[in-house]
């Protein structure tokens, strides 16, 4: 019984370090990028209607990183297909970061999309390590439809 008592109260004290607190406050993500230590991408929280309006004005692109076959099926009108398959190869590829650099501005935003808001993270990520302004949706394809994006005519 002492051991138990003894392993509860380590985990109570130690607890889970993403959620202890320092005393100092955690830092915004400008404050993070500018000293170069951002943290990985999470789900944007830009409107819908924003988005597809950053993408009107020509502020943003979206990307689809569903796979081949999912974007034969349909895809949206708005997007550029850059699937999570290529980009998982991509960084042990040399020329990866260049041909992705060609393809995808860094001076706009870069919203991404997959069937149901899973695949954008890992996309995201290494995207993100690239220095992109990437923004993963946590809507996926369909929903995007019935939010009103364009479906690409075949």
């Amino acid at each position: 019984m002492k051991y138990v008592l003894l392993i509860v109260m380590i985990v109570v004290l130690v607890g889970c370090p993403s959620s202890a607190t320092t005393g100092t406050e955690a830092t915004s993500s400008s404050e993070a990028d500018k000293t170069g230590e951002s943290s990985p991408p999470k789900h944007t929280k830009d409107s819908l209607e924003l988005i597809q309006n950053r993408i009107a004005k020509d502020e943003a692109i979206l990307i689809d990183v569903r796979e081949k076959d999912e974007w034969e099926d349909g895809h949206l009108q708005s997007a550029i297909f850059l699937p999570l398959s290529i980009l998982e190869e991509g960084p042990s590829n040399e020329t990866f970061a260049e041909s992705v650099t060609k393809n995808l501005p860094k001076d706009k935003i870069i919203y991404c999309h997959c069937a149901a808001g899973g695949r954008v993270m890992p996309a995201s990520a290494i995207l993100h390590k690239l220095g992109y302004d990437i923004r993963p949706l946590k809507a996926g394809y369909k929903d995007l439809l019935k939010a009103g994006f364009k479906k690409a005519s075949k």
